[in-house]
């Protein structure tokens, strides 16, 4: 008799999510109700969603397991990275500004090291530049803001061998994540004013529906 194998078909990815920018105990307890992988606490005094010391410990004291607790720096000076570092439980740094791999990898925690997709930047040189980093993260370029623009950028000009490997960001909104995760399908996304009432304020209705969006993309 024959036995025929049976050919299974691999799971698709799924897109891992997070959820920046909260300032909120209440959006805190919904992103991860909803299932974000990981929520962003700004650092950078400039944003209208940055937080303070303890205002950031209580807020990651909500917390569950398995959600990773990023913290966003833009070319912070490093006593004061320190200085968050050992009061608030960060799992991950993000550096969003023009920091040298060597000052991102000074801080003896894993990081990630956001992009704006500037004309004429070259992925493949920064993966290899932050070679140290868990990953990049790919945002729109704005040359008066470090980030928040609430706008997308050319999908396209993301390298196709780097696109699982990168988080990407940059004006992403319940409208447009499923779209972006079907021509990037990178390794996440990353979401901040597109599931906003105002600004650092989470619409909770948004933020499901983001979810929502996801699951869409990854099945199509």
């Amino acid at each position: 008799m024959t036995v025929m194998a049976k050919i299974s078909t691999p799971p698709r990815k799924r897109t891992r999510v997070k959820i920046c920018g909260l300032t909120r105990d209440r959006d805190v307890l919904a992103a991860a109700d909803l299932g974000a992988d990981a929520v962003g606490l700004v650092f950078y005094d400039p944003s209208p969603r940055s937080v303070e010391i303890d205002q950031a410990r209580r807020l990651l004291d909500l917390l569950p397991p398995f959600v990773t607790a990023v913290g966003l720096f833009v070319d912070a000076d490093p006593d004061y990275v320190r200085a968050v570092l050992a009061s608030v439980p960060i799992d991950l740094v993000q550096f969003h500004g023009d920091e040298s791999a060597g000052y991102c990898s000074g801080f003896g925690r894993p990081w990630i090291k956001a992009i704006r997709m500037r004309p004429g930047v070259d992925l493949i040189a920064a993966e290899r530049d932050y070679r140290g980093a868990q990953g990049l993260l790919l945002d729109t370029y704005d040359p008066g803001t470090a980030g928040g623009t609430g706008r997308s950028f050319n999908w396209g000009l993301i390298p196709q061998p780097l696109a699982s490997r990168v988080v990407l960001a940059g004006g992403l909104n319940p409208g447009n994540v499923a779209d972006a995760i079907r021509r990037v399908r990178p390794w996440g996304v990353d979401v901040s004013g597109g599931v906003e009432s105002a600004k650092g304020i989470k619409d909770q209705a948004a933020m499901a529906a983001f979810m929502q969006e996801v699951r869409h993309g990854d099945e199509s």
